[in-house]
């Protein structure tokens, strides 16, 4: 009597679009159909098992490869640089919303303005991601004189509400063309932001390109002035991340990145 077997179909799905929804998961369901009777034959030699060496050099090539390309970075662009034998930097591309670590201390730097209610860029996506909280949080913090929360230069720090992190730091950065000393200015904002982080016992912190948008700020002397700065506070955090949203400012963070460290 014949024997009943199993096979399987694999359907291969378009890739979606981007922004669309995503497809609903297709079932791999097995279909039953009629092969020929086995046929038991003595085996006329005994094949060599594998050595455990050679499967497990193979499974840590195969994972290696996975997780790395050829040039030390990541698959999805993150690269690793040891600012001491504790704290690490990390560069890589993304939507720094999107990035967290454990939720209770881990925070993102918003490039915020002196208001800090929001507005283009990072600090609208980080308000909208947020939600109305953020801005109500930001609201209560004291004007240092009228209009003004948060002086170029400086940070302040709310919760996190409906982004993945525990905390919101904000910062001012120069503006390029008109501020007197931009390096000093953006030296302070990470200064500050990382001072207020340790204050509030903050263990990991990402950070966008601050001043690189509509403040027009160099992308090669930014992210000198950013890796050169955060390098000062290698022994108070565990992880210090640049989230860069596009591949220019990740390319000249991980140009300074080789150059500095």
């Amino acid at each position: 009597m014949a024997m009943v077997g199993r096979s399987f179909s694999l359907c291969c799905l378009p890739s979606q679009a981007a922004g669309a929804c995503p497809a609903k998961p297709t079932i791999l369901r097995p279909s039953f159909s009629a092969v020929a009777p086995l046929q038991c034959h003595p085996p006329t030699h005994r094949p060599r098992a594998p050595s455990s060496f050679s499967f497990s050099f193979s499974f840590f090539r195969c994972v290696r490869g996975m997780a790395r390309s050829d040039n030390g970075v990541s698959r999805d662009g993150q690269k690793s640089f040891p600012l001491s034998s504790t704290c690490l930097l990390k560069l890589q591309r993304g939507d720094i919303t999107k990035w967290s670590v454990d939720g209770t201390s881990d925070a993102i730097v918003n490039a915020a303005n002196e208001r800090m209610l929001g507005g283009g860029g990072v600090d609208g996506a980080i308000h909208r991601a947020a939600g109305p909280e953020l801005r109500e949080a930001c609201w209560n913090v004291p004007e240092v004189r009228p209009g003004v929360r948060c002086p170029t230069g400086e940070a302040r720090i709310t919760g996190a509400y409906r982004l993945p992190v525990s905390r919101v730091i904000h910062t001012v950065g120069p503006v390029y063309d008109i501020d007197e000393h931009p390096e000093a200015s953006l030296r302070s904002v990470y200064r500050n932001c990382l001072r207020i982080a340790k204050e509030n016992h903050i263990q990991y912190i990402a950070f966008p390109a601050i001043s690189c948008g509509v403040f027009r700020y160099p992308l090669s002397e930014a992210s000198y002035v950013a890796v050169s700065t955060v390098k000062e506070f290698a022994d108070d955090f565990k992880e210090i991340h640049f989230v860069l949203f596009s591949d220019d400012a990740y390319s000249a963070w991980l140009e300074k990145a080789n150059e500095v460290l």
